[in-house]
């Protein structure tokens, strides 16, 4: 049987249809379907290094989520009952290159390969099962992303998972009190989800760590944001489960928490649903009121002078509109012409000063000795060339991003995108190919030994014959003794250098077909970052301007329309006005924020 507060989520979701707004529509539905899922969904959210990954291990007693300085949670992590242990990614087969993905494909891994697995490409989220006592009820802990940049792509997954939520931990660890910026999280965090616990964690590393508390109380009262906040330290929980010493899991704070989740989740699943639908249901309502309450005030045949002006506003907007378009999308192209020209001479800067290296080792170096290690130091450059260039072009992209939104004609820093690169942005290079290398073996130097002799001794033999000795003699064979030992050297010299010029070649034509392919990666990088930005902006800007032209036509309507149609188009909005308003109150009743809306 449904909940009796999806009636009202419906009755919304009929007033979206019947004011034209299927954008929503749409995120109502979802709301909905999600609300006939007995599944009860924890997002545990925070900062990075706040320990997020390791209070969801200590929440179940399990090593799930892999924690550590140099280990980064990249997907969102949904952690659920299962009679055995198991684990899957799930993967976005297509859509490559995209900024959002739809989920089509789901990969069985092993539990403890997750992590590792989750860094590939496409993939959108990971899941586990285990068997726990605590998940049995239905409930999903889903561990996150660390948020921080608003614009990168693991600040949009989590913000993108958020709108599944039924509750959230927010998580931050007890070195600091909250900083605006995880407040400005939470309140955003609130806005979708009114369900909310604050969790302080490491409080084993940080002796003041009360003080720390009773400030962040202070703060959350103060932002008048009545959210629960609860001390905890993971370490010691986990410590207290190893070892079984109850003191010490009381003294991590863990049953307090446990507990929370327990009567103010799992045990307050229909208040939260309820609460939840309040919140989605209250901001589609006031989206559907505003237009239409400017409509009757453009209707009032008393304000017709006043609606002309709108008119005249709305329609100088739209051609400020179109003006400064213009002007955002000539920034956009040079300054992305601009990126790219810096990028390739950046990365052909680069690959010259390894060039400059190579010629300089090999004119000394024999390349017959220690090929692999230099083979490895070359590949080591270019690797750590064409990571540092791609990390520029992402800052230049941030960059550029920032600076077509001011030039937007209205500018808010969520105007943004959250991210603009392709998925597969480095592809490795062919292998470097080992030079040709000549041997000089023991029976070549005797060869050539012996036809550099032979000059030698017919040269001093013809010279000492004049003075009666005989061709060969003592002189003629130190002659050509002498005379064989330098051929070997002048031989050994040649090869040497043959040898050398072969590396530089094989070097060289490695460089430069890491500099073809990277320089390719650059101006596709480039040209699909650009392309990205278009698109966010072009849509962001035909979204405004139908909004203005709407406002216009709207006031356009309200002119032409005579006092007969204008007195029925204002009794039917006031109706229609009053039925939201009345719709907003059952709204408001399922323990949504207590907000005003009048008729």
């Amino acid at each position: 049987m449904a909940p009796p507060w999806l009636d009202v989520l419906d009755e919304t979701i009929g007033a979206c249809v019947t004011h034209r707004r299927p954008d929503l529509e749409a995120r109502l539905r979802e709301k909905r379907a999600q609300q006939l899922d007995p599944k009860l969904r924890v997002l545990v959210v925070g900062e990075s290094k706040q320990g997020k990954s390791q209070l969801v291990n200590a929440l179940l007693n399990a090593p799930v989520c892999a924690v550590g300085d140099d280990i980064t949670t990249t997907v969102p992590t949904f952690v659920q009952h299962a009679d055995t242990p198991s684990a899957a990614l799930v993967r976005n087969a297509s859509a490559r290159g995209s900024i959002f993905h739809t989920p089509t494909e789901r990969i069985a891994v092993p539990i403890d390969q997750v992590t590792k697995q989750a860094h590939s490409n496409h993939v959108v989220r990971a899941e586990i099962g285990i068997p726990r006592a605590l998940l049995d009820s239905g409930l999903v802990l889903i561990d996150t992303p660390g948020v921080g940049d608003t614009r990168s792509a693991h600040t949009a997954s989590t913000f993108a998972t958020l709108m599944q939520a039924d509750a959230v931990l927010l998580v931050s660890d007890a070195t600091g009190e909250l900083t605006s910026a995880e407040m400005t999280l939470l309140k955003k965090v609130m806005e979708a989800c009114p369900n909310v616990t604050v969790v302080v964690t490491k409080i084993d590393l940080v002796p003041t760590w009360r003080t720390v508390v009773e400030r962040n109380r202070a703060l959350l009262a103060r932002a008048g944001v009545p959210a629960k906040l609860i001390p905890v330290s993971s370490a010691l929980r986990l410590r207290a489960a190893k070892s079984g010493d109850q003191r010490l899991n009381t003294e991590s704070g863990f049953p307090e928490l446990l507990a929370c989740v327990q009567r103010d989740i799992v045990a307050s699943a229909d208040l939260l649903a309820r609460r939840a639908v309040a919140v989605v249901a209250s901001s589609a309502i006031t989206q559907l009121v505003t237009p239409l309450r400017e409509e009757l005030t453009a209707h009032d045949s008393t304000r017709t002078a006043a609606t002309i002006s709108t008119l005249q506003e709305a329609q100088r907007r739209v051609d400020e509109l179109r003006r400064r378009s213009a002007r955002w999308q000539n920034v956009l192209n040079d300054e992305m012409a601009d990126l790219i020209s810096d990028v390739e001479y950046d990365l052909r800067d680069r690959t010259r000063k390894i060039l400059r290296e190579i010629e300089k080792t090999y004119d000394e170096a024999d390349p017959a000795i220690g090929w692999d290690k230099f083979e490895q130091w070359l590949e080591d450059n270019l690797n750590e060339a064409a990571t540092t260039n791609f990390a520029w072009l992402m800052e230049r992209a941030e960059w550029v991003a920032g600076k077509v939104a001011k030039n937007f004609p209205v500018y808010r820093e969520d105007l943004i995108p959250g991210s603009v690169l392709p998925d597969d942005l480095l592809e490795p290079v062919g292998k470097l190919e080992k030079p040709k290398i000549e041997p000089f073996s023991v029976p070549q130097k005797l060869f050539t030994g012996l036809r550099g002799s032979y000059g030698g001794v017919l040269m001093f033999g013809l010279v000492t014959s004049l003075a009666g000795m005989p061709l060969i003699n003592v002189i003629s064979l130190g002659a050509g003794a002498l005379f064989g030992g330098k051929s070997i050297l002048d031989e050994s010299d040649q090869r040497l250098k043959r040898r050398q010029a072969a590396a530089k070649n094989a070097a060289q034509k490695h460089v430069d077909d890491f500099f073809v392919k990277c320089s390719k990666d650059v101006r596709d990088s480039g040209r699909h970052i650009q392309r990205s930005l278009r698109n966010h902006f072009s849509t962001l800007a035909e979204e405004l301007q139908e909004t203005l032209l709407e406002s216009a036509r709207s006031a356009k309507r309200a002119i032409q329309d005579d006092q007969t149609e204008r007195e029925q188009r204002m009794r039917d909005g006031r109706k229609e006005l009053d039925k939201l308003v009345t719709l907003y109150k059952r709204v408001q009743s399922l323990g949504g924020p207590a907000m005003e809306l009048s008729a």
